[in-house]
């Protein structure tokens, strides 16, 4: 509709709407109109039209959106289309008791209220705008869903106030939560009372885009077990050992932690050998790590159990295909299936799971289909009997076979459930477990079968690898426990070394007292962020009494008196019980073993296996999602480390409200 010159102002004071104080009615000839006053928008003026069209234009229109809307209210005969929205405004804090009721809306529409019934509504344009991309960055959503036809739809209908962003917007404010976020892991890991455990994930993209995620885990003040990625750094597959080791040690620089590295929790693959070692070796220059980097490098347990779990398919590999044949067949056909049941139950099988063919990928799936078909393993030759076409039966020998491969997959399988088990699983934890695999693999390697014996063999090869640099790090451990102390590595060196146990246990003993003289030594620089420097007026002056404090220490050692570690190890084993916190106890002891203590923190906060549960029985490395594989390196980066940080302050928070769901995040745009 356009209106002329000729068109004249009606009066509209006579009019009951509210809603004509921000209208001119206008009339040219029969012709009413109704124009915004504030966008000057051209509507229907007609008596016949009413007014919905209006009311609804005013609360889309974004020139008058800080405008005070107190009185549009509808008096009319339908009292349930009632619209009440009170004081909008954008720099006020919400006001509580908001109840908000939408009936209906649709794509074509736009906007159509039902019921709307509001208290005092305040609109925050900037909080908004931080909330959608905390939301993006807290569920993993791509980016591009604010570009999205049903998204805006979504968003206009709910608050027409908010002006809908773009994709490089709503990146820029990603960005934005980011950097202040990272200040605040920053702040955290200086102020930390002890050390930092560092542990490397390898992810990869469908597109072979391979990335290292650098996580570090601590122990804090609280005597709370905590992570927080680091780093989520693009690397190049060929790149060369000091490439890759320059590239974790400069992240280690610029979060200022390389002088509280403790360890370094990898993949068990010799191609991180290298790595490993260069990044030890600048460490060790500048003597930030304790007993000379013996502790530092500490391979994941559960990857060490896939290795051997691959070691266990891959020469198994025709049996178990054998059996992924026959299932396919008795499965491949509605008369075979029902032929197959009959003989089930003529053969008086009472197994409830029934066949299934496994996930190649996961390799607990292979474990749970084998241990079926052992279940049903008299009705397949009796199929054989029956059906011509059955040509693939495992034979009696396949049979043993798989049920001893199924036994070893059966103990992996319980081993590595143990290990992530509980949600902060400590250092403590894994001993017993790694001493009953090594156990195991003695006995396996004893068999009368050859093919289970070549194959323990096999496996032990792997394992004692393993052993040989983690064994260590794990018996200190549980000598950190109150409950076993040196008994628990007493018990099981026999088992595992015989005649050669005792000088094996005084190996683990002289580390342990080796690691916790390191730490009474510097104990009084810890407490000023384990430096040997100290602030002053002038700026960096060295501290010229660190030589007194090796000297008390020394002293203390001749004079025959009691350290903690010597009390600690001489009082009674803490009774065992399953609710028992080993995080708990330390925080209460703390002032009884104030050395012994700080090495505690240290120990316990090492990560001796650091594959999430999700990626437990995954035949491969860890893959990002498709919606941000293909984000620039830095916005990926931001994304990943913000989504792990907010995940956790979530954790904490709900940790804390007793079991009652919690979902808060920060508001400040500050």
């Amino acid at each position: 509709m356009e209106i002329s010159e000729e068109a004249v102002i009606v009066n509209s004071s006579r009019l009951k709407s509210v809603v004509w104080n921000d209208f001119d009615r206008v009339k040219k000839g029969e012709t009413f109109a109704a124009i915004c006053r504030h966008c000057k928008r051209i509507l229907s003026g007609s008596s016949t039209s009413g007014t919905s069209h209006l009311r609804n234009h005013l609360i889309r229109c974004r020139r008058r959106s800080n405008h005070d809307i107190t009185q549009l209210l509808t008096r009319g005969k339908r009292k349930q289309s009632t619209l009440a929205l009170t004081n909008f405004s954008y720099n006020q804090a919400p006001v509580k008791n908001e109840v908000v009721t939408v009936a209906s809306t649709n794509l074509e529409q736009g906007l159509k209220v039902g019921n709307i019934n509001t208290g005092s509504v305040n609109f925050d344009y900037r909080r908004s705008q931080l909330d959608l991309a905390r939301m993006i960055i807290m569920h993993g959503y791509p980016l591009g869903m604010v570009d999205d036809i049903g998204f805006k739809t979504f968003v206009r209908n709910l608050q027409p106030l908010f002006d809908l962003v773009t994709v490089s917007e709503v990146e820029a404010d990603c960005m934005e939560i980011y950097k202040k976020e990272k200040q605040r892991v920053y702040e955290e890991l200086d102020k930390l009372p002890g050390k930092v455990s560092l542990t490397v994930d390898r992810w990869a993209t469908n597109g072979g885009t391979e990335y290292l995620c650098l996580i570090a885990h601590y122990i804090d003040d609280s005597w709370e077990l905590k992570k927080k990625i680091l780093n989520f750094l693009v690397v190049d597959p060929t790149q060369a050992e000091d490439s890759l080791s320059e590239l974790v040690m400069t992240s280690l620089r610029n979060w200022d932690i390389d002088r509280k590295l403790f360890s370094l929790t990898i993949d068990n693959r010799s191609t991180y050998d290298k790595i490993v070692c260069r990044i030890r070796d600048q460490l060790c220059q500048h003597r930030f790590l304790m007993c000379e980097g013996q502790l530092f490098d500490v391979r994941c347990a559960a990857s060490t159990v896939k290795l051997l779990v691959h070691d266990v398919l891959e020469t198994s590999g025709e049996i178990i295909n054998k059996v992924r044949e026959t299932i396919g067949y008795v499965k491949g056909s509605q008369g075979t299936q029902e032929k197959f049941n009959e003989i089930v139950q003529l053969v008086g099988i009472n197994w409830q799971k029934g066949l299934f063919i496994d996930n190649p990928f996961r390799w607990n799936s292979t474990y749970m289909m084998l241990e079926a078909a052992l279940e049903y393993k008299e009705a397949f030759p009796q199929l054989q009997e029956h059906d011509p076409g059955f040509s693939m039966c495992p034979s009696g020998l396949d049979w043993d076979r798989l049920r001893a491969i199924t036994s070893i997959l059966k103990f992996f399988h319980e081993v590595s459930n143990v290990f992530v088990g509980r949600k902060h699983i400590t250092a403590n934890s894994y001993f017993a477990e790694i001493c009953d695999i090594h156990l195991q693999l003695i006995e396996w390697c004893q068999k009368s079968d050859d093919f289970i014996s070549s194959l323990a063999l096999k496996l032990k090869s792997k394992f004692d690898e393993y052993w040989k640099k983690c064994s260590l790090i794990m018996a200190i451990a549980a000598i950190l426990d109150p409950r076993f102390k040196m008994k628990l590595v007493e018990y099981y060196y026999p088992q595992i070394y015989g005649d050669s146990a005792p000088d094996c246990i005084d190996i683990v003993s002289n580390c342990m007292r080796a690691l916790y003289s390191g730490h009474a030594i510097y104990s009084p620089l810890a407490a000023h962020g384990q430096s040997s420097a100290s602030e002053s007026s002038g700026g960096i002056i060295k501290d010229r009494l660190t030589g007194f404090d090796r000297f008390l220490h020394e002293t203390s050692l001749s004079q025959n008196t009691k350290s903690d570690l010597d009390k600690y190890l001489e009082e009674p084993l803490f009774p065992r019980s399953v609710d028992f916190n080993i995080l708990n106890w330390w925080k209460v002891h703390e002032p009884r073993y104030p050395v012994l203590s700080m090495m505690a923190r240290n120990i316990l906060g090492i990560p001796i296996s650091k594959v999430a549960q999700e990626s437990l029985f995954d035949t491969g490395d860890r893959a990002l999602d498709h919606c941000w594989s293909s984000l620039k390196s830095d916005t990926l980066q931001a994304l990943m480390c913000s989504q792990d940080w907010m995940r956790n302050e979530l954790e904490v928070m709900d940790s804390k409200s007793s079991g009652t769901p919690v979902f808060a995040l920060r508001y400040d745009a500050n």
